[in-house]
């Protein structure tokens, strides 16, 4: 059964907020974040600040230099808070397979009120007019057959937009063919770069280039993982908050942090946590995450499916190693995470037919396991691996 997803987003929530509030800036430029005469950076842009060129996680010395006549206006979380709550409760009036991705932004999975409240078109239409009726504020959403294509098309028609994907396959090709291949979720700037190396810049063409080619450029899961997504496919849930499918941990700098052998030494140690509590749940990850706040208010994450799934050190090491590396350090980093989701039951030996990876598999599972066992015994820093300090 064709399943029928939206993901909702808020229209530059923070000055959207802060614009509702304060009439009297509405229309103008106006900047959440820091002052432009303090160490800072730029939280959010109202639209009219936009076109000046001001944008989120910006220094705030540059946004003023770009736009001297904005109103800078320090973050108010605690009314943030509340407006994605009145936001939330509305969601789910429709449905209640609703997933936060932050808080001006959700999947939501209608397929199973269809027969109540219309098809997903109008159910966005919907939802849009509720929140502008009981909040005064605007949203844009994307409705699809899947989350990668609904949070795609959300972003095609900002603000107060609304956009619906095609579910028949050959149709969602076309509509994906000429977007940028920067559009696909999990490509960083360093995919990107290597991929328009070898001449590829839309999603279209890397429908129709060689996937040993394209294995060669990002590695096998990663050409997969691409592959996959370029024609619209994705079988992710969507999981409310409720459901405990994942497992991470993080760490906040002191300090904005730009070294890299310092990020890279605290991204595996946060692994290793990971994964000591991946294995004490007994289960095993089909995803792998990578979290990392810059300086300032941004964060991104980037993901990647773990084939076969896995628990022990070294796998999600490696899948951390791939997503760090992959990622350009273009400010200092604030903070970085990592965490795994797509948590099954089933042992690896179990899902994978290759004899020799899955020996090898189970050896480092067994490893791990009695890593695990020595440091609850002895403490956290008895077991240290040759490459720690």
């Amino acid at each position: 059964m064709t399943r029928t997803i939206l993901h909702v987003d808020m229209d530059a929530f923070f000055t959207s907020v802060e614009q509702r509030d304060r009439p009297e800036l509405r229309g103008k430029p106006v900047v959440v974040g820091a002052p432009p005469d303090q160490r800072g950076v730029v939280a959010a842009a109202s639209y009219a600040a936009r076109t000046f060129g001001v944008h989120s996680a910006m220094p705030s010395r540059e946004a003023f230099q770009r736009c001297p006549q904005a109103v800078f206006l320090p973050p108010d979380g605690e009314r943030y808070d509340e407006a994605s709550r009145q936001i939330r409760e509305i969601f789910e009036r429709f449905t209640p397979l609703v997933e936060p991705l932050s808080v001006d932004e959700a999947f939501l999975d209608v397929t199973g009120v269809i027969h109540l409240f219309g098809d997903g078109e109008q159910i966005a239409r919907q939802i849009k007019d509720t929140i502008r009726a009981e909040t005064q504020l605007t949203a844009s959403a994307g409705v699809a057959p899947n989350k990668f294509l609904a949070k795609l098309a959300s972003d095609m028609d900002k603000p107060d937009g609304l956009t619906v994907v095609p579910t028949d396959p050959d149709e969602i090709a076309a509509f994906l063919a000429p977007l940028p291949v920067g559009r696909i979720w999990g490509v960083g700037k360093v995919s990107q770069r290597h991929l328009e190396q070898s001449g590829i810049h839309t999603i279209g063409q890397i429908q129709s280039f060689d996937p040993q080619r394209l294995a060669r450029i990002l590695g096998q899961h990663g050409a997969a993982h691409l592959h996959h997504l370029a024609f619209g496919r994705d079988e992710r849930e969507v999981e409310t908050e409720h459901e405990e499918k994942s497992i991470s941990n993080e760490h906040t700098f002191t300090h904005d942090c730009r070294d890299y052998d310092e990020i890279r030494s605290v991204l595996m140690n946060l692994t290793d946590k990971v994964g000591s509590r991946l294995r004490a749940s007994g289960k095993i990850a089909g995803l792998a995450r990578l979290k990392l706040r810059w300086q300032g208010f941004e964060t991104i994450t980037r993901q990647r499916p773990m084939n076969p799934p896995a628990c022990d050190d070294f796998s999600l090491r490696a899948m951390a190693t791939e997503l760090f590396d992959n990622e350009e350090l273009i400010k200092p980093v604030r903070l970085v995470g990592f965490g795994v989701s797509n948590l099954t039951t089933e042992s690896p030996a179990q899902l994978s037919l290759l004899m020799d990876e899955e020996k090898e598999r189970l050896r480092n599972e067994r490893l791990s396991h009695t890593v695990d066992t020595l440091r609850q015994a002895f403490g956290p820093a008895s077991i240290r691996r040759g490459s720690e300090k």
